[in-house]
C-alpha cells in the first residue's frame, strides 16, 4: 500500500503508481477484468484504463469498492490508499499555464517533477533546468515566432518555475552530458550566452548537479543516432525508468526494460567518453573567453 514518502509528488505519475497497485491487488485476488467491472457495474475496459492510469481522476468510491473487493479491509490501510488517491486527483501546480502547455509537456512536467535522478544527452541546447531566463527567453522566441509578448513570458516563466525543483529540500540528482555545440550557438547574443555560461559554472557547484561536456575533439559518440534524450528513475519502487525523447510535433515516452537499458547504455557511454565532471568548469571558462 502506499505510505507518504512513497506517492512521487506528481498527481499523473502517483495515478501511475495507484493503477500498478491495483492491478497487484485484482491479479492477488485472482480476479479477471471482467469480474472487477462487474463489482463496479463498469466494463472490463474501465478497469484496464484505472490500471494504466488512463482516466484523468479516480473516483474515491470506485477506488474503495475494488479494494473491498480485493480483500482490503484494514481501516488504515483503506484510509491510506484513499488519501493516495486524494492527491492523484489533484492538479499539478503546472496545470496554471495549461494556455501555452501541450498536453505532451504537462506529461514531461509530471515526470520531471517525481524523479529522483534525471540523465539527460543535450544535443543543442542548454538543459531546460539549467537555462537563464534572458537564454530560455530568447530560445522561447525563436521557437515561437508568432507568439503574443504575453504568451512568451507565460512560457518564460514556466520554465524557471520548473526549475526550484533543483532547490527543494529532497532535489533530484540531474546529470547532464552537453554536446559542445550547446556552447557554441550564440543564443540571444554574447551578452546572454556569456551569462548562461557563468549560471552553468554556479550551477556545476550543486552537489545534486552533474554536468559533462562532449568536445568536437572526441569525434562522433553514441547519442548522435538518437539525438537529446532524458532518462528518468523514480523514488517509487512501483514505476520504472521511463526515456523521454522529445520531437517537433511530441513527445515519445519509453519503459520497456530493453529500451531503458539501451538508452542507460548510451549514458554510461557518453559520461565515460565526455570531458570529466571535474573539467567542466575550466572547459567553461575557456569558451567564456572565446565570446
Amino acid at each position: 500500500m502506499p505510505g507518504e514518502t512513497d506517492w512521487g509528488g506528481a498527481p499523473p505519475v502517483l495515478r501511475k503508481i495507484l493503477g500498478r497497485q491495483l492491478e497487484d491487488l485484482r491479479k492477488r485476488a485472482g480476479l479477471s477484468f471482467n469480474q472487477a467491472g462487474d463489482a463496479l457495474g463498469v466494463s472490463h475496459s474501465t478497469i484496464r484504463r484505472i490500471e494504466a492510469a488512463k482516466v484523468s481522476r479516480l473516483r474515491l468510491s470506485d477506488v474503495q469498492r475494488l479494494l473491498e473487493t480485493y480483500g482490503v479491509r484494514d481501516p488504515e490501510e483503506l484510509h491510506t490508499f484513499l488519501q493516495a488517491v486524494r492527491e492523484a486527483n489533484k492538479q499539478g501546480w503546472w496545470h496554471t499555464y495549461r494556455d501555452v502547455l501541450p498536453d505532451w509537456v504537462a506529461a514531461y512536467l509530471s515526470l520531471e517533477q517525481a524523479a529522483r535522478q534525471i540523465r539527460a544527452y543535450e544535443a543543442q541546447f542548454v538543459h531546460g533546468l539549467l537555462q537563464t531566463e534572458s537564454y530560455a527567453r530568447a530560445l522561447i522566441v525563436a521557437e515561437n515566432p508568432h507568439a503574443t509578448p504575453e504568451a512568451i513570458e507565460r512560457r518564460v516563466a514556466l520554465r524557471m518555475r520548473r526549475q526550484e525543483l533543483l532547490h527543494r529540500e529532497d532535489p533530484p540528482r540531474l546529470w547532464v552530458v552537453m554536446d559542445e555545440t550547446v556552447l557554441r550557438w550564440p543564443v540571444g547574443g554574447r551578452e546572454v550566452m556569456a551569462r548562461q555560461i557563468d549560471h552553468l559554472r554556479e550551477m556545476t557547484a550543486l552537489p545534486q548537479v552533474t554536468l559533462q561536456i562532449m568536445r568536437f575533439a572526441r569525434g562522433p559518440h553514441p547519442a548522435m543516432p538518437a539525438g537529446a534524450f532524458h532518462l528518468f528513475r523514480f523514488r517509487a519502487p512501483e514505476l520504472p525508468d521511463v526515456v523521454y525523447l522529445s520531437s517537433l510535433i511530441g513527445a515519445v515516452y519509453l519503459d520497456g526494460r530493453e529500451d531503458v537499458m539501451v538508452y542507460r547504455e548510451v549514458l554510461d557511454r557518453l559520461g565515460a567518453q565526455a570531458a570529466p565532471d571535474g573539467r567542466t568548469a575550466e572547459l567553461l571558462d575557456d569558451v567564456r573567453k572565446e565570446l
